[in-house]
C-alpha cells in the first residue's frame, strides 16, 4: 500500500493548463467518490486552487492510472499532463503535503492562505467518506508540521506583498484599527487586496474612491464599504485616517494643498498615506507636511525585499521541522505495517490455546486427574507454540542466516542468557 501525492502546480504548469485541470468546489465530493473506484484507491482527497491541483491517495494505484483518469475527466491530452505532472510516495508524499500546508511550496513563500485550503480539502474528503485512517494520519501530521513552522519560525511574520506591507505599516502607526477610517483610491487588484487585509485587521470603516462607481461598487459589496467618485476626494479627505492609492492616472490625484487643507480640518491628527501608483497619485511635496506619513511603492518594495530575505532564512529552519515531522510519519507507518502480522500471530496462538483448552476440558469431563491435565495442557501448549519457530530457526542456522537467529534473540530478549 502507498500514500501518494500527485498533481500539477505553478512550478510545473502554465496558468492556462492549471485552469483546465482545476475542480469547481461543488463538484469535488462526487469527483472523490468516483475517483476512489476508478483509480482503485482506498482513500482520496483533492486540493484545487488557482496555483495547484493535487490529489492525495492511499492504495495500490499507478501514476498511469491517475493520469489517465485526470486526462479523461478534464479532457486534457495525456501527453500534455505528463509533461508537468509530479508524483510522490509514502514519506516523500507526506513531506510534500507538509511543505504545501506550511507555505513552503507557495508562489509567495510562507503565505498563510494555503493552510486553510488544505484543511478544507481534508474536511471535504471526510464529508465525502473518502478520507479515513491513512490520509487522516497524513493530514494531521501536515497540520501539526504547519503549526510548528508558524510558531517556531518567522516565515509568516513579515509581509511580502505591497498590499499587506501597506496594512502592516498602518497597524504600526495606529494602535487600534477598529476606530480608523481608510480611504482607498482605485479599484484594481492591489486595492482589492488592501481592502481584504484591512477587513482582516477589523478596520473601522472603508471608503473606496474610483473614476466610476460601478467598479467601486463591487468592493463596496464585498467589504461592506462605501463608494465615492475621485472628484469627491477633496471634500472627503479630512475624514480619512489612512489613504492608500493605486490608480492608472498619468497625473497626481492629490496635491499638497488638498492634503494641507484636510489636515487643518482634522486639527492635525496624523494622516497615513501610501502611494502604490506608478506614476505617482500623490505629489511628492505632500511628504513635507507635518503629521503626514507618506510611503511610496519604492519604500514598500524595499520592505518586501527585506522580508523575503527574512522568510528565505526562516525556510531553512522550516525544512528541518518538515524533516523531523516526516520521520514521525515513517515511524508510524512502519508501526502500522506490523499490525497485520501481530494480528495474525495472535490469532494463530489463540487458535492453539483454544484447541488445547478444549482437550483439557474434555479430559476433565472424563474424570482424569486434574494435576495430570494441567501438566498435559502446559506441555502441549509449549510443544505446539515452539514447534514451528524451532524448525525455522534450525533451518536458518543450516543456511547461515544469522539475521534470523539474531532477530529471535532480540525479539525474545535472549541475549542476556549468553552472559
Amino acid at each position: 500500500m502507498n500514500v501518494v501525492v500527485c498533481g500539477i502546480s505553478h512550478k510545473s504548469a502554465s496558468v492556462d493548463l492549471r485552469g483546465k485541470v482545476s475542480f469547481a468546489p461543488e463538484t469535488v465530493v462526487q469527483v472523490l467518490q468516483d475517483a476512489r473506484s476508478i483509480i482503485n484507491a482506498q482513500e482520496v482527497a483533492l486540493l484545487s486552487t488557482c496555483n495547484r491541483t493535487e490529489i492525495y491517495l492511499y492504495g495500490e494505484m499507478t501514476d498511469t492510472q491517475i493520469l489517465t483518469w485526470l486526462s479523461m475527466i478534464k479532457g486534457v491530452e495525456l501527453i500534455t499532463l505528463k509533461d508537468c505532472f509530479y508524483s510522490y510516495r509514502d514519506q516523500e508524499a507526506v513531506s510534500h503535503l507538509m511543505k504545501v500546508a506550511s507555505g513552503l511550496d507557495s508562489v509567495i513563500l510562507g503565505e498563510p492562505q494555503i493552510f486553510g485550503q488544505i484543511k478544507s480539502a481534508y474536511s471535504v474528503g471526510r464529508e465525502a467518506g473518502t478520507v479515513s485512517t491513512m490520509l487522516n494520519r497524513a493530514f494531521q501530521l501536515a497540520f501539526s508540521a504547519a503549526k510548528r513552522v508558524r510558531s517556531e519560525t518567522a516565515i509568516g511574520k513579515n509581509p511580502v506583498s505591497v498590499a499587506y506591507a501597506s496594512v502592516n505599516l498602518a497597524s504600526q502607526i495606529f494602535a487600534n484599527l477598529k476606530d480608523v477610517h481608510a480611504l482607498l483610491i482605485g479599484a484594481g487588484e492591489t486595492i482589492d487586496l488592501v481592502a481584504k487585509h484591512l477587513r482582516e485587521q477589523q478596520i473601522g470603516k472603508i471608503t473606496v474612491a474610483n473614476r466610476t462607481l460601478s467598479r467601486a461598487q463591487e468592493l463596496v459589496e464585498e467589504y461592506a464599504a462605501e463608494a465615492i467618485l475621485l472628484s469627491d476626494i477633496p471634500d472627503f479627505l479630512h475624514q480619512a485616517d489612512i489613504v492608500i492609492s493605486s490608480t492608472a492616472s498619468q497625473l497626481p490625484l492629490l496635491g499638497k494643498g488638498a492634503v494641507e487643507s484636510a489636515l487643518k480640518k482634522r486639527k492635525y491628527r496624523p494622516l497615513f498615506m501610501v502611494d502604490v501608483a506608478v506614476p505617482r497619485d500623490i505629489e511628492p511635496e505632500v511628504e513635507e507636511l507635518s503629521d503626514v506619513y507618506l510611503y511610496t511603492v519604492d519604500d514598500l518594495e524595499e520592505v518586501v525585499r527585506d522580508n523575503i530575505k527574512a522568510r528565505t532564512s526562516a525556510a531553512s529552519l522550516a525544512e528541518t521541522i518538515i524533516e523531523q515531522e516526516g520521520q514521525k510519519w515513517s515511524k508510524q507507518y512502519r508501526a502500522l505495517a506490523a499490525v497485520d502480522t501481530i494480528r495474525a500471530f495472535r490469532s494463530s496462538i489463540e487458535s492453539i490455546r483454544d484447541a488445547e483448552i478444549e482437550k483439557a476440558l474434555t479430559a476433565l469431563d472424563r474424570g482424569q486427574d486434574s494435576e495430570d491435565i494441567i501438566n498435559m495442557l502446559a506441555r502441549n501448549l509449549t510443544n505446539k507454540l515452539l514447534h514451528k519457530p524451532t524448525t525455522r530457526l534450525k533451518q536458518a542456522s543450516e543456511e547461515g542466516r544469522d539475521d534470523a537467529i539474531n532477530a529471535t534473540k532480540d525479539l525474545f530478549d535472549l541475549n542476556k542468557n549468553e552472559h
